[in-house]
């Protein structure tokens, strides 16, 4: 429901807000329902808090994101910048009585240019959208996330998202070129370049990659993009246990390949969607590792690394055909954070990175976790660059399940800490990480994030609460 400022319940502030936003933004941009405001109030992290917010706007254009944060400025009310909500650390929850600064209608993508291998999008275009549009010039936009039908571009800049084919093409900050940024106090800034190369100056568009929204809303981003590559042949391998297929990844990486896919999932995964899929995958499989390569002769390097699991003591290796088998070989994949959430109903999605060489130590470890604490936690990883998802099962509806499983999620931190990892590969901090981004990154490191937030942000308006 779209309220008139007739229509919206006020109070003496929350009036004054409604008013001042509709004086720069049409009628059906300011939501203030109840009802419908609070549809925007959180991502898809659990255990996350979120506020009520006093309005939720959605711009069309860089001007009214300006009006937007000169009027919060103005009456120091707090803003929420948000993408698709699908987040998983509650970096886009609302504090209570914020602005909700939602920019999906802002989806435009205003410039594909195949010369300069380069594609000017506002922050609501969704990956996929974009992904599809770019390979009708021949080109790719590799950052995928899992998400990647649903989530934005702003989004994927915020949390600095990554993906399945990261292992070759990196994550979302290699391919973010320049933006522009409307400040706190309504400024807009661009930083940044649309050339191959350029290094004038403070990186500022590396400081706002992974900033959460908290440093300024990012209106418009000049990404790079790639020739897209051939189709890729997929191969699955089985092993007896995950420590052999850990091994087989730390020989793959070491023997000098760069397959453009390399995920791995445990046997509390692989049964998991088995159960949900009928797929049947050998119920024997302790561990199931997924290798792909986008090369002009994959077949060739599906065999060389087929080599490689072998030598690691894989059961079996299926290498695919075609592409229509590697799509079905990639489909115990794409399903297993489905599969692991219909175990108990509810999910806490974990994102710790360790060193590639300490991945069988770290599946090791939250096979411990989960014994000790009596719960279901199925292991998915990015093998080949060592980002791990853990993910905790358990049923929201019983408290001391719910005590369980936070308690497993911050054991799961720590141990990918004490393995020289970090607490987040693709994520984010948000809500759900704050004091373990304390942690991993000291009081002095802290300090220093604080002075830079500062400077951008002097009254603390962009996204409080979140990050530190």
């Amino acid at each position: 429901m779209i309220m008139s400022r007739i229509e919206a319940p006020r109070d003496e502030t929350t009036g004054n807000l409604t008013d001042r936003l509709l004086a720069g933004l049409p009628a059906d941009a300011v939501l203030v329902d109840p009802d419908v405001t609070t549809s925007y109030a959180h991502d898809m992290a659990s255990f996350c808090p979120a506020g009520a917010p006093a309005v939720v706007v959605l711009p069309r254009t860089v001007e009214q994101v300006q009006h937007v944060l000169r009027t919060a400025t103005d009456l120091r009310v707090p803003v929420v910048p948000q993408g698709a909500r699908t987040g998983l650390s509650g970096g886009a929850n609302a504090t209570e009585g914020c602005i909700v600064l939602s920019l999906t209608r802002m989806d435009r993508i205003l410039e594909i240019s195949p010369v300069d291998r380069i594609a000017v999008v506002e922050p609501g275009v969704v990956n996929a959208v974009l992904s599809r549009a770019v390979e009708e010039h021949g080109l790719s936009y590799p950052p995928d996330p899992s998400s990647w039908e649903m989530c934005t571009i702003g989004g994927n800049i915020g949390t600095a998202s990554g993906g399945l084919c990261c292992v070759k093409y990196g994550v979302t900050a290699e391919y973010v070129l320049g933006l522009d940024v409307v400040l706190a106090d309504g400024r807009l800034m661009s930083t940044g370049r649309r050339t191959a190369k350029g290094v004038a100056g403070y990186d500022l568009t590396r400081l706002f990659v992974g900033s959460e929204g908290s440093l300024g809303v990012v209106v418009r981003a000049v990404l790079a993009l790639k020739p897209k590559p051939p189709r890729q042949l997929v191969l699955a391998a089985e092993f007896g246990s995950a420590a052999a297929a850990c091994d087989a990844v730390c020989k793959i990486m070491a023997g000098g390949h760069v397959p453009s896919l390399l995920e791995l999932m445990d046997r509390t995964t692989v049964k998991a969607v088995n159960d949900l899929t009928r797929m049947g995958l050998p119920e024997s499989t302790e561990a199931l590792l997924l290798a792909a390569f986008d090369t002009p002769d994959p077949a060739a390097d599906l065999a060389a690394l087929g080599a490689l699991c072998e030598e690691a003591g894989a059961t079996q290796v299926v290498p695919a055909d075609d592409a229509a088998e590697s799509e079905l070989l990639l489909q115990a994949r794409r399903t297993s954070l489905v599969a692991l959430e219909a175990v108990k109903g509810t999910t806490m999605i974990d994102d710790v990175c360790v060193p590639r060489s300490r991945l069988g130590d770290l599946i090791e470890g939250v096979e411990s976790i989960a014994e000790k604490h009596r719960l279901t936690i199925g292991v998915v990883a990015h093998a080949g660059d060592g980002n791990t998802h853990p993910t905790v099962c358990f049923d929201a509806q019983d408290p001391d399940e719910c005590r369980r499983a936070r308690e497993s999620f911050d054991e799961i931190m720590a141990l990918g800490l004490e393995l020289g990892g970090t607490i987040t590969g693709e994520h984010g901090v948000g809500v759900l990480k704050k004091e373990w981004l304390a942690r991993e990154i000291g009081p002095v490191g802290v300090e220093m994030q604080r002075a830079v937030k500062a400077a951008f942000d002097p009254l603390g308006l962009l996204n409080p609460g979140k990050l530190f």
